[in-house]
């Protein structure tokens, strides 16, 4: 009896969760209400640490740091979805919690930041995509893609799972670190350094074309390697490309 009762009890666990998860969609965070909160900032310097969201950050005509934020997500036997955010010296804190046994939670935070700010960014799960800055920017994700458009600034990128992206950058230096994830870096403007490492990942970078000259140092322990511009050892314009695994392209872009 004991026997029959127990798998009884286990029969009508699995119902159970069968029927919640039944009841469960996905998450539309894009759809989601937005939500708006302004910060104070009293330095010239910008950290942010991200945890299970999406970020956007944009330079603005702004005097305080600006942030919408949408979420969205359910869960089963536990607590949530629970938005966070808040600034304690000059450190922006955004992410959603979900504590339960089953859920699907998911945040999306767009970021207008004053003008001349530096920004440095700790993500822990989800993307980070930077766009118009001048100022230098220091992007980490745990696990997320990296994307930096329109830039001037200097660039520290780093992801250990996702790939590194840069598009029409003309940044003087580029350094960019990905444990497990493609790099492609895109110029529009001839850069004084480039330090790229990729362990598990193809390396692409698109270079001006035209009379420059590159000192080109690319290997690939397990890859091939392309190098497609013009060299010289001697050059002020360095370019450094390792992939433990992962080919290696040097290239002009047009």
């Amino acid at each position: 009896m004991a026997v029959r009762t127990r798998t009884l009890i286990a029969s009508g666990g699995a119902v159970l969760l069968a029927l919640v998860l039944s009841g469960c969609g996905s998450t539309d965070v894009s759809g989601a209400p937005a939500e708006h909160k302004s910060f104070a900032l009293s330095g010239k310097t910008l950290t942010i640490r991200s945890g299970q969201s999406a970020l956007e950050l944009v330079p603005a005509d702004v005097q305080t740091v600006e942030v919408t934020r949408r979420v969205d997500g359910w869960v089963a036997f536990g607590n949530g979805p629970e938005p966070q955010w808040g600034m304690q010296d000059d450190t922006l804190t955004l992410g959603v919690k979900c504590k339960a046994l089953i859920s699907n939670c998911a945040a999306e935070h767009k970021v207008k930041v004053p003008r001349g700010v530096t920004v440095v960014v700790e993500g822990d799960d989800g993307e980070i995509v930077a766009s118009g800055f001048r100022t230098p920017l220091t992007l980490t994700a745990d696990n997320g893609r990296v994307t930096v458009k329109d830039s001037i600034g200097p660039l520290k990128l780093a992801s250990d799972n996702g790939a590194i992206v840069t598009e029409r950058v003309s940044a003087k230096s580029v350094s960019a670190r990905s444990d497990n994830g493609s790099i492609r870096l895109g110029f529009t403007a001839v850069p004084d350094r480039v330090d790229t490492v990729s362990d598990n990942g193809a390396i692409t970078i698109d270079l001006p074309g035209g009379p420059v000259a590159y000192a080109v140092d690319a290997s690939a322990d397990n890859g091939h390697t392309s190098v497609d511009v013009p060299r010289s050892e001697g050059s002020g314009h360095v370019v450094k490309a390792r992939s433990d695994n992962g080919h290696i392209t040097v290239r002009s872009a047009n």
